[in-house]
Parts: C-alpha cells; structure tokens; sequence
C-alpha cells in the first residue's frame, strides 16, 4: 500500500522516499464491506481516508424521506466530510461503501502531527481540496447547463468508471434524475 499512497502524493507534491515513509506511518487501515456506513448522520467526522481500492458514496436523506447522492469516490481518492471534519460539528450526511472497500486513514489528531512535522503535508491536502472544489464546480456548471438526458450521457461520457461500478438508480440521484428517466434516455440510445 505504501507503494500505491506514494504514487498518489508525488503526483501533487515531491516526498521524498523518507518523507513517504513518515507519512505513511500515521496512516491506519481499515475495509468496509459493500453497504457498510463509513460515517452516519449527527456523528462527527474525525479523519480523511484514502480509497485503496472500492468506491463509497456520499448521501443524506431530504425531509421527504429520499435518499439524495451528493458525490462518489473511486480507488486512489482521498474523501471525507469537509464540513464536519473542520468545523468538528456533527455531519448532515452518510458515507457507505458501495462495494467492499480498503482504506488508508488519517485522523485529524495524526494529520495536524503530520503537518507540522512534514510541511508539505498541508500543501498536498490543498492541492487536494482544489481539486475537489472544481469539480463541485463543475457539476453545478453542468447540472445548469444540460437538459436531463445531455447531463446524464455526458456524466457517462467523462465518468466511464462509475458507469461500470456505480447502480443506475444512485447516478441517477446524483445528477438529481428519476431512475425512470435515465431508463428511457437509455432504451432511446440502443
């Protein structure tokens, strides 16, 4: 696993291999099997994972009752609840694996240690949430922009993985579709 998070750092920041191994020392593990909650509703999130390998999901329940997907994460991701995790308030959301999951954890405690004593750390978990926030971005540009089916073969389009791994129904609540609809869009494209 060292091998995998070192791949994934030195494409933001240069680590040396040293500094690597001092990274990854803060790092615990952890598997979730398929449907397993990472983080439930009103508990406060208290690390930042790495997705070895599987997928989880990002969802809360509106005052309907309906489950609504805000986001999806793949092997080699970073992922966690921004807003619980640095306001340590409790989450308004859900983290559940999609399918069985192995993940590299870093807790809060561990990653203000890490920060001071490997600088770069806060650098590299910048680089990160940059990243993040222009896709968050980018979906509020697109879902805008697109009429249903237009967003839903686009979403295809750039996100082939998750078309592969991800339930129709769940891309369907993340782009704010009826599983009906993204039926039909697919039925008139055969």
């Amino acid at each position: 696993m060292i091998t995998i998070i070192a791949e994934y750092i030195r494409n933001y920041v240069d680590f040396s291999d040293q500094e690597i191994k001092l990274f990854y020392q803060y790092l615990t593990t952890r598997k979730l099997k398929k449907k397993e909650l990472l983080l439930e509703e009103g508990k406060i999130c208290k690390a930042r994972y790495f997705i070895v390998k599987g997928c989880l999901r990002s969802y809360y329940i509106d005052d309907k009752g309906v489950e609504r997907i805000i986001d999806f994460a793949i092997d080699r991701w970073w992922y966690t609840d921004y807003k619980s995790l640095v306001n340590q308030t409790p989450s308004e959301n859900f983290i559940q694996a999609i399918e069985n999951t192995e993940l590299l954890v870093l807790h809060e405690d561990s990653f203000k240690e890490l920060s001071y004593k490997l600088p770069k750390t806060d650098r590299l978990f910048r680089l990160i949430m940059e990243k993040t926030h222009i896709a968050y971005i980018n979906k509020i540009k697109y879902t805008r922009s697109y009429t249903g089916g237009d967003l839903y073969k686009n979403f295809i389009k750039v996100n082939p993985k998750f078309s592969q791994r991800v339930p129709q129904y769940m891309i369907a609540s993340y782009l704010g579709l009826s599983p009906e609809f993204v039926s039909k869009i697919k039925a008139k494209d055969r």
